[in-house]
């Protein structure tokens, strides 16, 4: 609640209590804790609970998203047992896992991307290249599955992952790369296009975290997320004559020199699996997160507003701007400061810090407004037409990721806790149960 003492609350978008941290506009406010902002805290997860308890129902007929029911509700209530330790939300938790499992009934296993939760029928989005899965969409389910394995003793959340992999494992990839369709009924990939943005992007981040989630153990993951980066190094990377390093888009077999707001997370990612990188990378691939955080402020500090554009290019002319109008808007991303608070933490330079903190004195002068926080619709104009959404992640992800980037290390330290793609915090497996053991060989 803008304007509010403190602005503390639950709901499912990010239902955990990490969120009750974040508060109002002025730099100490970030970082200062109350008995009063503790126990407004406590009473909503108090309420939440309550509420779960007695009105979360999942018997409703309606068509749904697997992936972001997945990223969102089983992200968030599983965050929200780890950090609680209320056992309805384990159970929930476990209770919507089991309503998601009918996706999968497809003849390869690559699960629907829609599915309706009460005759369990599934389909792809009609635009979806010859009705084909979303790579960023079936990839991005096996952080939360594992752990619903895990927490339910039922080895059938983890067996429907796992066999994602085989069948990616027996496909060839064009040049190493992972094109973002996939037809679940053929198992043959779709139109030839690959995105480490929109349609592509979290898949790379779940094969890393995979990895760190099994307390390293996931060597099949590991060697995934490394092929990958990799190949993305080869074939989408470039720099350009400014010196921007940028992450390209790929068609076909040619290059779209546009780089979206969703693409700059790999900023962050790059980091966070850069000490595990093969061959003494390590320091390459902190110098590249670093190009990729660089890039992405650029795009942000090139505007009038100082907030970055949904995407933004490096041709005719132009580097780090958005040419198209359709491509101007910001609806309150998180990627940007989701890449600074991983480089803040792996390097301790205050640059990043203070990149933050432009991004949030921007996000108060042109995107709040009476009833919180607004979207605009054009980064380059003088003032802001406000589209009039806040968008569930701004207060799942972005606000997380800025208070995370004003903390000390050891708040959600990387070593116990992975984030999933929606910003939940769910902790290491440090003892795999026998379960994920046999599922991960």
């Amino acid at each position: 609640m803008p304007g509010a003492p403190t602005n503390c609350g639950l709901s499912l978008s990010k239902a955990t209590p990490a969120i009750c941290l974040v508060v109002s506009k002025e730099p100490p406010s970030w970082m200062h804790w109350t008995r009063s902002t503790l126990w407004r805290c406590m009473t909503s997860l108090r309420l939440l609970t309550e509420w779960v308890e007695r009105n979360l129902d999942f018997n409703m007929n309606a068509e749904i998203s697997v992936f972001e029911v997945n990223i969102r509700f089983v992200g968030g209530l599983l965050s929200a047992y780890y950090l609680s330790g209320k056992e309805v939300f384990r159970k929930k938790a476990v209770e919507l896992g089991e309503k998601l499992l009918p996706a999968f009934k497809t003849p390869t296993g690559i699960p629907w991307a829609l599915l309706n939760l009460k005759s369990g029928i599934g389909r792809n989005w009609p635009w979806a290249s010859g009705g084909s899965s979303i790579l960023a969409e079936y990839g991005t389910l096996h952080l939360e599955f594992m752990h619903l394995s895990a927490l339910s003793g039922r080895p059938v959340f983890a067996e429907k992952v796992m066999n994602i992999r085989k069948v990616l494992n027996r496909l060839d990839k064009p040049q190493g790369l992972y094109p973002n369709y996939l037809n679940p009924n053929s198992g043959q990939w779709g139109q030839h296009h690959v995105s480490v943005g929109g349609l592509g992007d979290s898949f790379y981040e779940y094969l890393l975290k995979a990895w760190l989630m099994s307390d390293k153990t996931d060597e099949e993951g590991k060697k995934l997320y490394y092929d990958a980066l990799q190949a993305i190094e080869k074939n989408l990377i470039r720099k350009s004559s400014g010196g921007l390093t940028y992450i390209a888009e790929w068609k076909g077999g040619l290059l779209e020199h546009k780089m979206g707001h969703l693409t700059c997370f790999a900023g962050g990612m790059i980091a966070l699996g850069a000490d595990g990188a093969p061959d003494d990378k390590t320091g390459h691939q902190m110098e590249l997160a670093a190009e990729i955080a660089r890039t992405c402020h650029e795009s942000y500090s090139r505007t009038s507003m100082k907030l970055g554009p949904e995407a933004f290019r490096f041709d005719g002319g132009v580097e780090a701007i958005a040419t198209r109008q359709n491509e101007k808007y910001f609806i309150l991303r998180p990627e940007v400061i989701e890449t600074y608070m991983y480089m803040w933490r792996f390097t301790h330079d205050p640059k990043y810090r203070q990149w933050g903190w432009e991004a949030v004195q921007a996000l108060e002068k042109y995107c709040r407004v009476d009833g919180g926080y607004s979207g605009v619709r054009d980064v380059y104009a003088n003032t802001p037409n406000h589209d009039d959404v806040q968008q569930s992640f701004y207060l799942a992800e972005t606000l997380k990721y800025l208070y995370l980037l004003f903390s000390d290390d050891d708040h959600l330290p990387f070593d116990h806790w992975v984030f999933n793609t929606e910003a939940h915090p769910i902790p290491v497996i440090k003892k795999q149960t026998p379960e994920m053991a046999n599922h991960l060989k």
